[in-house]
């Protein structure tokens, strides 16, 4: 795909996805587009998906329309490929705005003056603190449960409760790790917006 600016590249990649997501192929795509009225042929839709062309506003409707998919998705969509850090998600705003903030602001739910900025950031440190807190309560009463199993759990350590408890355990400190992981980059993220006040 050629280095196209993020909103396009974002596009672009959400069009082959959520495509692909409808099993549908170009040529069916370009069928219901001209159902629509909106004439993009099979061609004009694969240079879309390769960022050989640009989509026009009218496109994204249309698109948006024929997949069945709300703009604000298509719009806010990551490739998997898209350099997350160094670049900004769409065109012309922060690098630091993360996936459900631009979504939020594209459906009109928050605005990106530095309040409005700050206040989420307050929210997502809040909601990842308390998903932490779920995981580890979690992950406590499972260490409990198996250790409430002493010696059974040694002798029968391949029986269907001993298995599942062992499963929960490792997934429970996977899910925590991930929302420590999560909650210390929005505590970062939150200090230097704080920073710039």
């Amino acid at each position: 795909m050629p280095d196209l600016p993020p909103t396009s590249r974002a596009f672009a990649d959400a069009v082959h996805h959520y495509r692909q997501l409808r099993d549908l192929s170009l040529d069916e795509l370009a069928y219901v587009l001209a159902q629509l009225g909106h004439g993009l042929t099979t061609e004009d839709l694969r240079r879309i998906e390769h960022g050989e062309q640009a989509a026009t506003v009218d496109d994204l409707i249309a698109i948006a329309a024929a997949l069945g998919a709300r703009p604000a998705i298509l719009l806010s969509h990551i490739p998997i490929d898209m350099p997350v850090p160094d670049t900004p998600l769409a065109t012309g705003l922060p690098a630091d705005l993360e996936q459900p903030e631009l979504r939020a602001w594209l459906e009109g739910k928050t605005t990106l003056d530095h309040r409005a900025r700050l206040r989420w950031a307050i929210d997502q440190v809040s909601r990842l603190q308390i998903r932490s807190g779920h995981f580890e309560d979690q992950l406590r009463a499972a260490r409990e449960e198996l250790h409430e199993l002493g010696e059974l759990a040694d002798r029968e350590a391949d029986a269907p409760q001993v298995v599942d408890l062992h499963d929960r355990i490792r997934e429970g400190e996977h899910e925590l790790t991930q929302a420590e992981l999560g909650l210390a980059l929005a505590e970062r993220r939150l200090e230097d917006l704080r920073s710039r006040a």
